[in-house]
């Protein structure tokens, strides 16, 4: 019973210490951040069009996107981002007289090309006959020894 009280007892000494060496703080402050980027992509021949702006000064973030849907409207999306009011979006559709292109659809294969082998195809890994087993009789002298004070068998 002592040596489970002396357990504790170290063990809630540890605990204690740990927690006394622990010590806070506060986060550095590394100054205002502010950032402006900018990014626009415009394809013709996929139809990828779509452009985004942003800017943050501390901590309000202000930006807009903009996209060509799969319908050929154009999606615009206004956001602003901060403390106060969390993250505030306005989206705006509007119809375009961008086509978006179609993929072509796949062209049809003949199973008989896909099945009929061009050349003789031959096996790629070649495996030696197996060899004969060769039984063996045991005279009456053979030990078999295993490790250990009494185990010796005698065939």
């Amino acid at each position: 019973m002592m040596g489970k009280a002396t357990y504790l007892l170290c063990l809630c000494l540890c605990l204690a210490s740990a927690v006394w060496a622990i010590e806070l703080q506060a986060e550095p402050d590394y100054g205002p951040v502010a950032y402006e980027f900018q990014w626009s992509v415009n394809d013709p021949h996929t139809g990828d069009i779509k452009s985004q702006k942003e800017t943050r000064k501390d901590d309000k973030v202000e930006g807009v996107y903009e996209l060509i849907d799969s319908d050929g409207y154009r999606r615009i999306v206004q956001y602003k981002a901060d403390d106060h009011n969390g993250f505030e979006a306005i989206v705006q559709r509007e119809p375009t007289d961008i086509k978006i292109p179609l993929p072509e659809p796949p062209k049809k294969l003949l199973a008989a090309k896909i099945l009929t082998p061009v050349l003789p195809v031959a096996p790629l890994v070649h495996y030696a006959a197996p060899k004969a087993i060769i039984k063996q009789e045991l005279s009456a002298g053979n030990y078999v020894s295993v490790s250990g004070p009494t185990a010796q068998y005698k065939y």
